[in-house]
């Protein structure tokens, strides 16, 4: 098991540098692009924000009125882009091999990773869902 997304695994995390580009846009993590999509009529304002920016950023802006229904699509899609868009990021993640990838985290996130031994996960579970799909499985 991968549980935490540091060190060699650190490219797991939507904050390590990775190009991505959707809807036109350039963005420089996985950060920016999930959270430029909260609300689409200021996607261009990510485009350059490092994560922890790009974190504060979507904090601020206007919710779309289908974002909880929507935002775990929204999260694949960027993981997706992510890995299929960048050769040896996706040649990393398919290294991890069957492992279980799990955002272990300090910051109480119970929803996309895991916290004191509690949580959802759904990042791990998409990530381990695109490198399903990378290895031609799906």
């Amino acid at each position: 098991m991968i549980n935490k997304f540091l060190g060699e695994y650190y490219f797991l995390s939507n904050f390590s540098d990775s190009k991505i580009e959707m809807n036109g846009f350039i963005f420089d993590n996985a950060e920016a692009a999930f959270h430029s999509f909260k609300d689409t009529s200021r996607q261009s304002e990510f485009a350059d924000l490092n994560p922890y920016s790009a974190k504060r950023k979507g904090r601020t802006v206007k919710l779309r009125e289908d974002w909880e229904r929507v935002k775990d699509d929204i999260m694949y899609q960027v993981v997706k882009a992510k890995f299929e868009q960048n050769d040896e990021l996706k040649e990393k993640l398919l290294a991890t091999g069957n492992e279980e990838l799990v955002e272990g985290n300090t910051w109480n996130d119970m929803y996309w990773g895991v916290y004191d031994g509690k949580g959802y996960n759904v990042l791990g579970t998409i990530l381990m869902l695109v490198r399903h799909e990378l290895k031609g499985e799906s």
